[in-house]
């Protein structure tokens, strides 16, 4: 069984140092970055795929080179063997469809087609959910979204999804899909892990991570979009039909509140705050 989970870095708005050109793209390089929390979920279901069935799980992100970094902690999150970064200037600017373009590609270059690939259902930055989608389209797969409980039957060729339906009420769905397969997770989705054998392989390959993760860049491979055979036109900001009519750059919230710096030692400095704690304990 093989699994590839895409990943991507987004700006840690919690700096409130993003940066942007003058055209108002976002300045990855010099904007600190996080792993796109919505995409926890589909690191969690690739751990779990990994875990009940075996094989390799790989992790793959497009971005510049400190992408290597958010690949690291993707790999703790889902234990994972091997990483892949595609990173190329010509790359930067994507937008969703050039992005989808882009990881189609790489996920066609790996030596062994993948089994299920998984994606969170937005990232954090963008809000629009259409990479996941539209990178399956590109790959001509059949695709589960809003997943939140999933199973595969390996021999038969074929997995089964429980995904979120939202309407007037939250109803269940369960569909199923033939492989290879690509899968949207919903945030909604919790691994399940009922089987000892299973819990205690979770701890095996949490030590053997913790290990590989220390030395990640050794598991990774860097590909440009001339690796990929990928056509300038088609990628980056001369390949995104998307147009930005305007950005509002976050500002840094200003402190609203002081700080006074009190030592455990200082006798009177801790009287005065128990003093002060004391008041709003009794209701004042």
């Amino acid at each position: 069984m093989r699994t590839v989970t895409l990943t991507k870095g987004v700006p840690d708005f919690r700096e409130g140092q993003v940066s942007f050109d003058e055209d108002g793209h976002l300045e990855r390089g010099d904007t600190p970055t996080v792993m796109n929390p919505n995409d926890e979920p589909a690191l969690r279901a690739a751990l779990q795929t990994k875990i009940r069935r075996g094989g390799t799980a790989s992790v793959m992100s497009m971005g510049p080179p400190g992408y290597g970094d958010v690949l690291r902690e993707a790999m703790e999150s889902v234990y994972a063997d091997d990483l892949y970064l595609l990173s190329d200037r010509e790359l930067a600017a994507s937008d969703t469809w050039a992005t989808a373009i882009t990881l189609a590609t790489g996920i066609q270059h790996l030596d062994e087609t993948p089994d299920i690939v998984f994606a969170g259902f937005k990232t954090a930055d963008g809000e629009t959910g259409h990479t996941g989608p539209q990178t399956a389209w590109c790959l001509d797969w059949p695709m589960v979204t809003h997943v939140v409980a999933l199973d595969v039957d390996e021999d038969a060729g074929r997995l089964r999804a429980k995904r979120l339906v939202e309407g007037d009420v939250d109803e269940i769905e369960t569909v199923e899909a033939p492989l290879p397969a690509f899968v949207v997770t919903d945030p909604e989705f919790e691994p399940s892990y009922r089987k000892a054998a299973h819990r205690l392989q979770h701890k095996d390959l949490r030590e053997e991570t913790v290990e590989r993760a220390v030395d990640h860049e050794d598991h990774m491979t860097v590909w440009d979009h001339e690796d990929l055979n990928l056509d300038p036109d088609f990628i980056g900001l001369d390949g995104s039909p998307t147009i930005v009519s305007g950005v509002d750059p976050i500002p840094k919230a200003p402190a609203e509140r002081d700080a006074t710096m009190i030592s455990p030692g200082d006798a009177d400095g801790m009287g005065e705050l128990v003093d002060e704690m004391a008041r709003f304990a009794g209701g004042d």
